[in-house]
Parts: C-alpha cells; structure tokens; sequence
C-alpha cells in the first residue's frame, strides 16, 4: 500500500515539474490554443471524476467523487469563460468588455 502511495506522490511531483516547464515555455500567441487544450483534458477529468464518484459504494468515496465533479465542473466552465474572453479580443470592430 505504502509503495503505490509513494508512487502515485512521485509520479505528481514529476508531471507537475514537467507542466511547469512546458506552460512557461509556451509564448503568448499560443495562450488561447493552449487554453482551449486544457479545457477537452480538463473534460477528460471530470468524466473520470464521474466515474470515480459512481464506482465507491462507501460514504467517503462518495464524498471526494462528488468533489472531485464540482472542482472539475468549476475548472471546465472557468476555461471556457476565459477561452471565451481571449476570443473576443482579437475580433476586430468590437469593444472589449
């Protein structure tokens, strides 16, 4: 049990690290495609946290599932408020609001 804890902990470490480098690295022009990116993974993750929800039959799966679907749902809704709002600052013959 320990070692797929400590497994799954090192394995978070590292994908952070390597999101850090690659989003730093990533110049402005691309903001928008790179946010639109993040918004289908971010899809993935709330089908999965449904999933997860779905699949635990105890109180305290239930609880982290649905939490993990309100977090999720939050994420998806925010990426494509903001994907939004990029958009409309490069159409031409508008105000921005």
């Amino acid at each position: 049990m320990m070692e797929g804890l400590l497994g799954g902990v090192l394995i978070f470490i590292l994908a952070a690290f390597v999101g850090f480098e690659v989003i730093t690295k990533v110049p402005p022009t691309l903001y928008t495609p790179l946010m639109s990116g993040t918004n289908a993974i971010s899809g993935i993750v709330l089908i999965g946290a449904l999933l997860v929800a779905g699949s635990y039959g105890d109180t305290i799966g239930a609880v982290v599932g649905f939490l993990a679907v309100v977090l999720a749902t939050i994420n998806v809704a925010g990426g494509f408020l903001v994907t939004d709002r990029m958009l409309r600052m490069f159409k031409k013959g508008q105000t921005k609001s």
